[in-house]
């Protein structure tokens, strides 16, 4: 078959699950031998990059997505649907089958409009879906109730739909979808995992994982670890990544007095981050939202287990077994996220044993492949 992959981000040039979803997806098809093209954002300088197999087409220009607190501005999104929407129109007869992922909503309704009349297969891949009132908050009242009523639309014009979380699943039902999704079995991708360690290191080292956002909530880390001390005082962290929220992050460890406690290295390449998930007694990610929770998966492959904080938009929370490959914080409260990151600290090598045993099991079925191979079936079945 003929297959379009339509998303305005590319791994590595942006980083996230998403990306690195979307790009496996085209691997894994490329190599099950359809002939695959990504249309996507330019986000790098000179030609389109080279990927086997697989035909990188440029849509739109826009360096920036997201506005200063990192949120998405809806210049660039409207811009690349645009692109979308004349490629399918002067390419109707290109593809057989188009994938294109409903982040934003803007990207499926591109799609349709150009498509209408046309037996090209259309599946749409939902890495999140919001309640109104996270839209409005996200992006401002007016703006907030068109994104909440564009991603309405979108569900009842998804005639084939995948996600990767019961949550997922649960509220595009409940907004409007009129088939049944094909939720994914899993997004593990054993492609470059990281040697397990399954005896833990001294003194032990929280680690954080992910860009400094609101939603990531990263500025309550400093004040939990600081908690965390008064249970295991020898704890360290390191706090990776950068973002809009850093300066708030910084000022936090400064109030408490934790430089040399906690280290921020910003982002890094991947060896030092696969040595920094390897090496630590726990992941800590207090995150208010997540459309899947990958990092979960990659540090359970490492054997360190995650402290995850429970919460309704979470999606996160459905890969932890609590007590096998990490525990659940019931909030971002010192003494609650503090507390159970020392809890899970001290429970030393045997829940790192149980955090690869989880992963080892997990990993036999709940693999990106297989989750590509299912999205493959159902789209080669549309197009039929």
């Amino acid at each position: 078959m003929r297959i379009a992959i339509a998303y305005d981000c590319l791994f590595p040039w942006s980083k996230g699950g998403g990306e690195r979803l979307y790009r496996r997806f085209a691997e894994e098809w490329a190599a099950a031998g359809h002939e695959v093209t990504y249309l996507t954002r330019q986000q790098w300088d000179g030609e389109p990059p080279t990927l086997d197999g697989i035909t990188i087409k440029v849509l739109s220009t826009d360096r920036e997505l997201y506005d200063a607190n990192g949120a998405r501005t809806l210049g660039p999104a409207l811009k690349y649907g645009k692109g979308l929407f004349a490629h399918l129109v002067r390419h109707r007869r290109a593809y057989d089958a188009v994938f294109v992922s409903a982040l934003p909503s803007t990207n499926l309704l591109a799609v349709r409009a150009a498509l209408v009349g046309t037996k090209v297969a259309v599946g749409t891949d939902w890495l999140e879906v919001w309640r109104p009132d996270q839209w409005r908050q996200y992006s401002g009242p007016v703006v907030g109730r068109v994104a909440s009523t564009l991603q309405w639309v979108a569900a009842r014009l998804s005639p084939l739909s995948t996600c990767h979380s019961q949550l997922t699943a649960r509220r595009l039902h409940a907004g409007g979808l009129r088939a049944r999704a094909l939720v994914s079995p899993g997004l593990i991708d054993p492609v470059g995992e990281v040697e397990p360690v399954l005896e833990a290191a001294t003194p032990p080292n929280a680690v954080y994982v992910g860009r400094h956002i609101p939603d990531k909530r990263v500025e309550s880390l400093p004040a939990a670890i600081a908690h965390a001390r008064t249970l295991v005082p020898d704890l360290t962290a390191t706090i990776f990544g950068d973002g809009p929220s850093r300066a708030a992050v910084l000022a936090e460890i400064d109030r408490l007095g934790l430089r040399d406690v906690i280290s921020t290295p910003g982002f890094v390449g991947q060896e030092e981050l696969d040595a920094g998930i390897r090496d630590a007694a726990c992941l800590v990610n207090p995150s208010a939202r997540e459309g899947y929770g990958l990092v979960v998966v990659e540090s359970a492959a490492a054997g360190t287990p995650t402290v995850l904080v429970d919460g309704d938009d979470n999606a996160a929370v459905e890969l932890v077994e609590d007590g096998v490959n990490g525990r659940l914080a019931a909030s971002t409260a010192p003494e609650q996220l503090g507390g159970t990151i020392a809890e899970v600290v001290s429970a030393g090598d045997p829940l790192r044993k149980t955090t690869h045993e989880w992963y080892a099991r997990v990993s036999r079925t709940n693999t990106v492949q297989a989750t590509a191979r299912q999205i493959l079936a159902r789209l080669v079945e549309a197009a039929r």
